[in-house]
C-alpha cells in the first residue's frame, strides 16, 4: 500500500490546525482508503496554543508527526525542510489556512496516479483583496518576462510532489530555497490544476508588506538579470547624455562667453537626478548582494527544537 505525506507548515493557527488535522483525516479515510497517510505539521515558532493542540493530536494518532523549529526561519526554509523529512512515495504540501483547499488532494493523487511526478495547483480566481490579486499577478507575468527560467504563475508551492523530486530537494544545497522557481527550473514534467482561492475565514495571516517584499525580491534575484541589466543600460544611457549636455553647455559658452550663461539650474537639476538614479540602482544591487550573502554562509535551513513521532535514528 502507497503512503502519501502531507506536509503543513504552521505559524499562530491554533484556530486552524485541529480543523486541519480533522479535514485530511477525513479525505484519507472517506476517499483514499487504498492510501495510508503521513500527516507531517512543521511548526515556525508559534507564540500562541498551535504547539499544544499539536501535541495533544500527535498523541492519539502516530502518524500524525510534528516539528519544532526553534526560530521562525522564514515562508520558504520551513515548508521546504518539512519536505525533505517526508517519507511517503509522493508528498503534498498546503497551508494550514485552507486558503488552499483540502478537496484538492484527491485529483493531484489521481493526476500521479496517472504518471504526473509533480502535480500543482494554479490559482485561477481568488476571494481575496481584489487590489492584492492584481499586485501579484503584474507581479508573476513581469518575473516571467524577464526570467531565463520558465516561471509559474500564480503558484505558492500547493501541489504533489514524488518522491523522485523530493530526492532531488534533499541534496540541493541553498541555504535561501525559492521552491516556486525550484519547480520549474529542476522539476519534472507537471500537471497544473486550478482552483479559486477562498477567504481566510479564521485566523489572521502573518504576511505583510515586509514578509511579501521579501518573496517578490527572493524571485527576482534568484532568477533574473533584468535589475543588473536595466542599471548597467540606463547607467550608460545617462553617462552619455551627461557628456553631451556637458560638451554642448562647454561650446555655448566658448562661443558665446559674454553673452550666455551657463547658471546653476542646469548643474543642480544634473546633480539631483543622477544622484536619484545612482542611489536607486544601488539599492538594487544591495538586494542582490544581500542575496549572496545569505547564500554564502552556510547555515542550515531551520534549527529543530524538538520531533514528535518520528523513529529514533538508529
Amino acid at each position: 500500500m502507497k503512503t502519501i505525506s502531507v506536509i503543513v507548515p504552521t505559524y499562530n493557527e491554533e484556530e486552524n490546525v485541529g480543523l486541519m488535522y480533522e479535514a485530511l483525516k477525513k479525505i484519507f479515510t472517506e476517499e483514499l482508503k487504498n492510501y495510508q497517510y503521513e500527516f507531517l505539521f512543521i511548526d515556525n515558532k508559534s507564540q500562541d496554543n498551535t504547539r499544544k493542540i499539536l501535541r495533544e493530536i500527535c498523541k492519539k494518532d502516530k502518524q500524525v508527526k510534528a516539528i519544532f523549529n526553534s526560530q521562525n526561519f522564514g515562508q520558504f526554509n520551513s515548508p521546504y525542510y518539512g519536505l525533505t523529512q517526508t517519507s511517503g512515495d509522493c508528498s503534498i504540501m498546503l497551508a494550514c489556512d485552507f486558503q488552499e483547499p483540502v478537496e484538492m488532494i484527491p485529483k493531484f493523487v489521481k493526476s500521479w496516479e496517472q504518471g504526473n511526478k509533480i502535480v500543482i495547483g494554479i490559482k485561477s480566481k481568488s476571494k481575496e483583496n481584489k487590489m492584492m490579486y492584481f499586485c501579484r499577478s503584474v507581479y508573476y507575468k513581469l518575473i516571467k518576462k524577464f526570467s531565463e527560467v520558465e516561471q509559474i504563475e500564480h503558484f505558492t508551492g500547493f501541489g504533489l510532489y514524488d518522491k523522485a523530486f523530493i530526492e532531488v530537494l534533499r541534496n540541493l544545497e541553498d541555504p535561501e530555497p525559492y521552491l516556486r522557481g525550484i519547480v520549474a527550473e529542476l522539476g519534472f514534467e507537471r500537471d497544473e490544476i486550478s482552483y479559486e482561492q477562498p477567504k481566510r475565514e479564521r485566523g489572521k495571516s502573518s504576511n505583510n508588506f515586509y514578509r511579501l517584499y521579501d518573496a517578490a525580491m527572493l524571485g527576482i534575484t534568484s532568477y533574473t538579470k533584468v535589475g543588473l541589466r536595466f542599471a548597467t543600460f540606463l547607467g550608460f544611457l545617462l553617462a552619455f547624455l551627461s557628456v553631451v549636455v556637458a560638451i554642448i553647455y562647454l561650446i555655448l559658452k566658448l562661443c558665446m562667453w559674454n553673452q550666455f550663461e551657463a547658471g546653476i539650474a542646469p548643474l543642480i537639476i544634473g546633480v539631483f537626478l543622477l544622484g536619484g538614479i545612482q542611489l536607486f540602482f544601488i539599492g538594487l544591487l544591495g538586494e542582490y548582494i544581500l542575496s549572496i550573502n545569505e547564500r554564502v554562509k552556510h547555515r542550515p535551513l531551520v534549527v529543530v527544537e524538538e520531533k514528535i513521532n518520528f523513529e529514533k535514528e538508529k
